[in-house]
């Protein structure tokens, strides 16, 4: 298992590694007329999920990765963007058909186009995040988010004012769940450590079950569904939806402001509309960038692998951002008992589990 190096993140002091966001990508470009050369890898394709590029997620920070590994490496980075479900087994073809020695794709909804054309393939090196493909020259790049939601989780039970918090996903999928379970796990952990009784809307562990969007691009219905959470008494929000988690501050908004909202995969701080900055109360990062340049850098040794790469909170691939703003919300005390937890996860004496744990 490749491990991400944890250097790559800055500590975040008494907290957590802080991974590092990059600036918005440009407008993305086409596949190029390329044609098939002996180089393993003179130059590397990204697929987009539906999302598109600039999604504040993972398809922004995988991108980011691979205008990194240009930088670095020497590697010419291109990227096709899917901007509905026809356009992804097509883009994935016109990827393979440039003749470059290395593909990304990201998300789910490219893991059956990714196993058929590495199947068809199998000289390419194909890698594919938040998803798992089988296949001898597919190298999944995951991430233990149940380790830094569990931090998330905690956080959000100590600021809760109403002792209700939520959460909604945009789809049941094990890398939405994975956040869920350990979101709350983490406040099932405040629960017993404080005796207190904060409780969870949207999502039972253990019916591995709950409230989902059906859609990681509405941005209406994150704010609809956070409406009725804050109806219920809800005053924090974990939206792991994509851009309609953008509703829920949305909604916030439009409610006074009073319920805080926590960001996934990338430093919200850094990615979203300054005005949502005074109710983001963290994030929940997964260090796709630096996964995507260690990908791509094995890639250029000409060796095809099929070993994931796994982040989490020991090797600096999940994590949880600086509270910004709203820092002082945050007690010393209870900054200081989430160093000891995530010292604890990392030791092993916490082991925050979920059926979805890569």
């Amino acid at each position: 298992m490749r491990r991400i190096a944890a250097t790559a993140v800055p500590a975040l002091a008494a907290l957590a590694l802080l991974a590092g966001c990059a600036a918005a990508p440009p407008a993305a470009t086409t596949a190029p007329d390329a044609e098939p050369t002996e180089a393993a890898l003179e130059c590397a394709q990204m697929v987009t999920n539906s999302g598109g590029l600039n999604d504040r997620s993972f398809n922004e920070t995988s991108w980011a990765g691979m205008q990194r590994a240009q930088e670095e490496l020497g590697v010419t980075a291109n990227v096709l963007v899917s901007t509905s479900e026809t356009d992804l087994a097509p883009n994935v073809q016109a990827a393979v058909d440039t003749g470059c020695g290395f593909v990304l794709t990201v998300g789910y909804e490219l893991a059956a186009a990714t196993a058929e054309q590495a199947e068809a393939n199998p000289d390419v090196q194909f890698a594919i995040v938040d998803e798992i493909v089988e296949a001898p020259n597919v190298r999944p790049i995951v991430f233990d988010t149940a380790q830094a939601a569990f931090l998330a989780g905690y956080t959000a039970a100590s600021v809760s004012e109403t002792g209700i918090v939520a959460t909604f996903g945009g789809g049941n999928q094990p890398p939405v769940t994975l956040f869920m379970d350990g979101f709350a796990a983490g406040i099932d952990a405040y629960n017993e450590a404080k005796g207190a009784d904060v409780r969870l809307l949207g999502w039972d562990p253990e019916a591995q079950d709950g409230t989902f969007t059906g859609d990681f691009e509405n941005v209406q219905l994150g704010q609809s569904q956070t409406q009725a959470f804050l109806e219920q008494g809800a005053d924090v929000i974990l939206p792991v939806a994509g851009q309609v988690g953008e509703g829920a501050f949305r909604a916030s908004l439009d409610a006074g402001g009073d319920a805080l909202v926590i960001w996934v995969d990338n430093d919200g701080y850094d990615t979203l509309p300054a005005e949502f900055r005074p109710l983001l109360l963290t994030s929940v990062l997964k260090n796709t960038e630096d996964a995507v340049v260690g990908a791509i850098e094995d890639a250029a040794g000409g060796e095809i692998s099929d070993e994931p790469v796994i982040g989490t909170l020991e090797n600096g691939g999940v994590a949880i951002a600086p509270f910004h703003d709203l820092d002082p919300r945050v007690s010393d005390e209870t900054k200081t008992e989430l160093e000891a937890l995530r010292e604890q996860i990392i030791a092993g004496e916490i082991v925050v589990e979920s059926p979805s744990s890569p």
